[in-house]
Order: structure tokens, then C-alpha cells, then sequence
């Protein structure tokens, strides 16, 4: 929940009246599987409700496991009749099919970075010493044949000379982590097995601190986790002999346990939450063996974590009383937050703070863009880093011995390139920019505002080819998420390209429940207040629509996760506002989702069934589930998840089909979408992503009317 092209554009003004002014909708036959209801009936605040189709939650069963395979027959059956699959895939595979490299950074003797040579699943590590020839250091499609198996977390000792991964297989949340010693690249110990939701922190060179849950009874996909323990391994040791740090009492129980070590190896910090926000933080000091945790928080009423840190001072940044964030000095004789003084103090904007070469970096939202200040660590104000355009910059993180500071620079329409900084100076040159056949002067990216049902003003960027006409048959893509305090700021897609060179216009809402203006932004898209975000969605739709950018027959909305309960809420409030309707893992069953592996965590933004009568009547009025009325006509939609997403459980998607496809009148169909070996989305191959794409804008495009591309690419794609 918590969860970042090639024949050159011959720029003209293109229009798609001649595509769209006599669309006639062909249709390709579907029958649909036959899903069995098996009533079950809970009884809630004393309502019953009824669910026939919780036999779909059990995904060990061959019943599951044959629908699975019935419906994605189905569902491929149809794509693989839409004229234009074969070019869009190929199109896509000519977008992605380009040179990416990440910035560096040091880790001993080495010099680490990543890169893709354009077509590869998963990016390659590579290491260089000095001035020697790069050499792969890491190569993750080669953890498995299918390109399912990923590369997490990578982390380093503090003499850099022993590095611990975590891999993830086919998705999962689970992980394993492995051991190399970094000279000759062979593992140096058994391979920790049973860790999720984790970081890797090393403490000196001795051992690194990591969290997960007890292995849960029956399936670990699908069975609740809701006791986190902070762990301690040291090297050479088994996994067994691994002492348990934080966690493993009734009074530590939390359902997120996560750590922090201070760079001088001083301090562990201890964050335990019961949710996706507010944290306790704990103490300890490192360099006082058997030292008792320093408790600084005791209540979870605020985001509160720590940056950097200078002997006994640490630097904290915190939503405790600053709705926007503010970063605080924290001395640790005295910790309690009465005792923190401001160092960064809260503004009008958004605040995310790093350091990186003795500086902080104060990086600000101004209306979902960035906006970068450097500070000393006196508190004086630098500069203020003038970046290459409106866009979202990201980076600015190092070691306090840093010479350079590396940022990157993105926004809809521009792929992201990186710069080297000069921190004395302020001056910036381009490290590295990608060399695709994409011209961003060819499209327009513009941010509006437009008022929602409650008169809240609400912005959105929309992007699309100059010369379009707005003429109200563009097809477009509405994407939105709406939650978790998680912001959408400006960010080139690739696949996004593929469509915007299509004729498509692609626009983005930063909803309330996000955090595009801080935790007020954040609390009015929660619990009962949930109904904004989707107002929110609906109101963008309705200024697209009102604005001549599309009509309700060229219009698709896409979201996942949090953001497929969004497109799920919205088209079944409104059927007839959208053509087509894309929810991605989504979060569909509002009554049962707390059940789930970590799903109560997510209770502080949407509230469980039960908290309250109200709150569970909130819940069923616009839970997607619940609210498929037999008869309706629902737009063409495709369901999109994954067999092994033990985040959002695909279980969610299953019934959301099942009520869709038992109740839909019309001729629009409904298709569920299940990639087998693959999760909530991390760690996607690129294969699979072309794959997914390719299906996505075909049934899309194919929904809207649309017998041939258009906009046909004029050279290399054979249809």
C-alpha cells in the first residue's frame, strides 16, 4: 500500500476525429465461466451479509486454483482477438528497450551502481574500483529462469566488505536474505529464510538488524500477521542463534516493527506501529552493552523518524504537532518530545528532508512539484537548488563524506535523468540522460485545478501530444490513488509514453487522502471521510468530460491497490460516467480486508467493520463488493492481480469478478486478468509488464471502439 521510447514522433496535428466520428462497437463473443455461490452468512452489528463466493479466499484449494485457470482462458481468449495486440507489444518492447542507469554510491572500495540495458527484467549491479572497468556485481535474472525471482533490499557493512540482499520469489512479500563476502561474490553463510516487511541495518561490521513475522499457520499468502519482531543476526551465526530485539512480548506487540542505526553506529532506533501511520520511537544506545530502550514517543499520534545524527544530537523529521513536517533536534539525555527544538520549521508546503555531504536537503510540495532548499547543519539557510523544470527531483541522500550529491529529475512528460551536485557551489551538471526517441517538446503537460462535490479545489496534471483537439473523443486514462498519506508527484512512464502517442491524454488527480498537502490532505480521505476521495475521482472525470479532453465513451479509469478500491468505488457509484474501468490488486472487500496477512494495519485509513455500527455501514455503502446491483450496466472492465499477492489478496479481485460477471447487463464485458508467479507488483519483470500493457491498452482501446490503432506506428511493427 505503501508502495517509481523508438521511431522518432513525427510532431503534426493529429486528431482522432477521423479515427472516432463513425465508431461502431464490435464485440467479441464471451462465456463466461460458471463461479458457485456457497452462501456464507456473517452477521455483523446485527446485519447479515451474505458472501457467496468466500470458498475464493482459500487459495490452496484446487477449486480456486481451477477458476483460476477457467477465467484467465477466458480472458486471454479475448485479448488475443484484439486486431492491434501484436503491434501495441511490440511497440511497448521499442519504448522500454532503452539504456537506464542509477546514480552511484560508495560502499567500501567500491563504487556501486545499477543498469538496464534496456529489455532486461531486473536492473544489474554493477561495481567499479577507482578507474577500472565496471564489472557486474549482482545480476538478478539470473535468480531464476522466468525472471519472478527479484532483487530487494541491498546493504552494506560499514567497511563495505560484506553485503546482505533480500530476494523476493514470485512476488512475495516474504523474503530470504543472503550473505556474500564482497571481494570474491560467494556467499559466506545459510541463507535467512521467513523475513518480510524489513529493512537490512548494519551495526559495525559485526551483524545487521532485520524484522519479520512467525511464520503464520495454513497459507502464508493469505493468513493474518500482525505480531512484527525486530531481530538481530550476527555473521557466522545460524538464524536460529538470531536474538529477538523488540517485539516478542504483549507489551511490544505491534503490527510494523522497523530500525534505524545512526551512521557512527552509536544509537538503534526503534519505530513500532499499529498501522500504516503514527509510530513509537525507542532508544537504544549501542555503545552500552545490556543498555535498557529509551522510550521518546509512547503513542503513535505522529510520522516521526530520524535523518541523521551528530554524536548525542540527533536529527529528527516529524508530523507530531506540524501537519506539513518539520525536522526537530533531539538530544539524547533528554529525548521527550517537550525537549525538541525545531531546526526545520514547519512551512505552507510539504516537507522531505535528507543530508547527504554535511548538508540538508529540505525538499518541498508546492502543489504535488518540488521544490529544493539546501541548509548547513547550523540550521542556515544555503541555496535554493534551481532544478531543470516543474517536475518531482528526488535524491539528495549520501554519507556525511560525500564530495558530490546526486539527484534525479522527472516529471509526465520527461524521462527522468540524474545530475551531480556540487554542495559548496550549488552548481549541477547531467550525469547521466537517457537516449530514447521521445521528444518531450512534442507534448504539453498542464496542471488545472477543478472544484469537487464539497467546493474542495483539487489539482490534476494532464498530459497529452500538442494538436490534439479537444473534441471529446480522446481516448484517456483517468489514474488516481487517494490514500495512505501517498503523494503522485510528476513521474515519466514509459508505458504511458505508448499511449499519449496514441492520441491518448493521461491525467493525474492528487486526491484527498494522500499527502500532497500534508496530514489534514491525508485525514480527509480516511475512515468516514472516504467518500472525498472518490468525489474527488469523480469530479476529475466530470471536468475531462466537461472540458471536451474526452466523453464518457473514450474514458478509462486505472488505479491499484488502495487506488483499484478507488476505480471499484467509482464504478459502481458511477456506471455510466466511464467506458472502461482498470482496478489493479485492488482492495474490493471493505468488510473482510482486515483479515487478510497485514491488512488491519490499514484500519487507520479506512476503519474496520468492527469499530462501530457506523463505521461498518460506511463501509458496506461503498465497499465494491457489496455493492454490484444485479441489472446495472457496468463499464467494460479488466481486473487485473496477481496469484501470489499476499498484500492485497487476490481473493479481493476474485469476488469483485464474480459479482461483475453474475450481474452485468449490457453487453460490456468483465475480465479478470491473473498473472501466475507474481505478486503486488515489485519487482515485476519487464517481460511481464510488456505483457501486462500490452492487455491493458488493447482492451481498452478495442472497448472504446477503436478496430485499429490510432495513431499506427509507421515503421519496424508488423502487425
Amino acid at each position: 500500500m505503501k508502495i517509481k521510447f523508438i521511431p522518432h514522433l513525427i510532431l503534426a496535428s493529429i486528431t482522432l476525429a477521423s479515427c472516432t466520428k463513425d465508431i461502431k462497437q464490435k464485440t467479441i463473443q464471451v462465456n463466461y465461466p460458471e463461479t458457485v455461490k456457497k452462501p456464507v452468512v456473517d452477521t455483523i452489528f446485527n446485519t447479515a451479509i451474505t458472501d457467496n463466493y468466500r470458498w475464493l479466499e482459500d487459495d490452496k484449494s484446487k477449486q480456486t486454483e481451477a477458476w483460476v485457470k477457467a477465467q484467465n482462458a477466458v480472458t486471454f481468449d479475448y485479448l488475443n482477438k484484439i486486431p492491434y495486440r501484436t503491434q501495441l507489444k511490440s511497440r511497448l518492447s521499442e519504448m522500454i528497450n532503452y539504456e537506464r542507469i542509477e546514480t552511484p554510491y560508495t560502499e567500501g572500495e567500491y563504487a556501486y551502481f545499477s543498469k538496464n540495458d534496456g529489455l532486461q527484467n531486473h536492473s544489474v549491479i554493477y561495481r567499479k574500483k577507482g578507474n577500472s572497468e565496471p564489472e557486474i556485481f549482482l545480476d538478478p535474472n539470473t535468480f531464476s529462469e522466468d525472471g519472478t525471482t527479484s532483487l530487494g533490499t541491498l546493504s552494506f557493512s560499514k567497511d563495505g566488505k560484506t553485503a546482505a540482499y533480500a530476494i523476493s520469489e514470485a512476488g512475495s512479500d516474504w523474503r530470504k536474505i543472503i550473505v556474500l563476502d564482497v571481494a570474491s561474490k560467494t556467499i559466506k553463510e545459510d541463507t535467512l529464510v521467513d523475513v518480510k516487511f524489513t529493512g537490512i541495518d548494519w551495526y559495525k561490521n559485526e551483524g545487521f538488524y532485520y524484522s519479520s513475522y512467525d511464520k503464520p499457520k495454513g497459507s502464508e499468502l493469505s493468513a493474518k500477521t500482525d505480531q512484527h519482531k525486530l531481530y538481530y543476526h550476527k555473521i557466522g551465526t545460524s538464524q536460529k542463534e538470531d536474538k529477538v530485539i523488540f517485539g516478542a512480548t504483549p507489551e511490544e506487540k505491534h503490527r510494523y516493527v522497523f530500525s534505524n542505526i545512526t551512521e557512527d553506529n552509536k544509537y538503534l532506533l526503534i519505530y513500532a506501529a499499529v498501522s500504516t501511520s503514527g509510530n513509537k520511537l525507542f532508544i537504544k544506545d549501542l555503545s552500552k552493552p545490556n543498555s535498557k530502550l529509551i522510550t521518546v514517543l509512547d503513542h503513535t499520534k505522529s510520522d516521526t523518524y530520524l535523518i541523521d545524527s551528530r554524536d548525542n544530537i540527533l536529527y529528527l523529521v516529524t508530523n507530531l504537532n506540524a501537519p506539513n513536517k518539520k525536522v526537530v533536534v533531539l538530544d539524547v539525555n533528554n529525548p521527550t518530545s517537550e525537549n525538541w527544538k525545531d531546526f526545520i520549521p514547519e512551512t505552507e508546503n510539504v516537507l522531505t528532508p535528507s543530508t547527504a555531504a554535511g548538508y540538508f536537503f529540505a525538499s518541498y510540495m508546492v502543489d504535488a512539484v518540488s521544490k529544493v532548499v539546501q541548509y548547513d547543519f547550523d540550521g542556515n539557510l544555503i541555496r535554493e537548488v534551481k532544478l531543470p523544470g516543474l517536475g518531482t527531483a528526488s535524491g539528495f541522500t549520501g554519507k556525511t563524506a560525500d564530495k558530490e550529491v546526486y539527484f534525479s529529475f522527472t516529471n509526465y512528460k520527461t524521462p527522468s535523468s540524474s545530475f551531480q551536485l556540487n554542495p559548496e557551489n550549488g552548481t549541477y551538471t547531467t550525469y547521466w540522460k537517457p537516449t530514447l526517441d521521445f521528444n518531450t517538446d512534442d507534448y504539453i503537460s498542464n496542471q488545472i485545478f477543478y472544484t469537487s462535490k464539497d467546493g474542495t479545489k483539487v489539482p490534476m496534471i494532464i498530459t497529452y501530444k500538442k494538436g490534439l483537439e479537444l473534441n471529446g473523443k480522446n481516448p484517456t486514462i483517468l489514474y488516481g490513488y487517494g490514500g495512505f498519506d501517498v503523494s503522485l508527484t510528476p513521474s515519466f512512464r514509459t508505458t504511458m509514453a505508448v499511449w499519449m502517442e496514441q492520441g491518448g491524454v493521461y491525467a493525474v488527480p492528487n486526491l484527498r487522502g494522500g499527502g500532497e498537502y500534508g496530514k489534514k490532505w491525508h485525514i480527509a480521505g480516511t475512515k468516514m471521510q472516504k467518500q472525498n476521495v472518490f468525489d474527488d475521482f469523480i469530479a476529475a472525470a466530470e471536468y475531462l468530460i466537461e472540458n471536451n479532453y474526452t466523453s464518457s465513451g473514450f474514458l478509462a479509469i486505472n488505479g491499484g491497490s488502495n487506488g483499484g478500491l478507488l476505480v471499484g468505488a467509482t464504478m459502481t457509484q458511477r456506471p455510466e460516467l466511464m467506458k472502461v474501468a482498470l482496478p489493479a490488486v485492488g482492495v474490493l472487500d471493505m468488510l473482510r480486508y482486515h483479515t487478510f496477512t497485514a491488512g488491519a494495519g490499514w484500519a487507520y485509513d479506512f476503519g474496520t467493520a468492527n469499530d462501530s455500527k457506523e463505521m461498518f455501514n460506511y463501509l458496506k455503502g461503498y465497499s465494491p463488493v457489496h455493492n454490484v446491483k444485479k441489472g446495472a450496466k457496468y463499464p467494460a472492465t479488466l481486473v487485473t492481480t496477481g496469484d501470489h499477492d499476499d498484500r492485497v489478496v487476490p481473493a479481493h479481485s476474485f469476488k469483485f469478478t464474480a459479482e461483475l460477471q453474475t450481474k452485468q447487463a449490457g453487453e460490456n464485458p468483465v475480465l479478470i486478468r491473473i498473472e501466475t508467479n507474481a505478486g503486488h507488483g515489485a519487482g515485476t519483470p519487464v517481460t511481464k509488464i510488456i505483457e501486462q500493457y500490452t492487455d491493458i491498452f488493447g482492451f481498452t482501446l478495442f472497448n472504446m471502439g477503436f478496430e485499429q490503432l490510432p495513431n499506427p506506428p509507421k515503421s519496424k511493427i508488423k502487425s
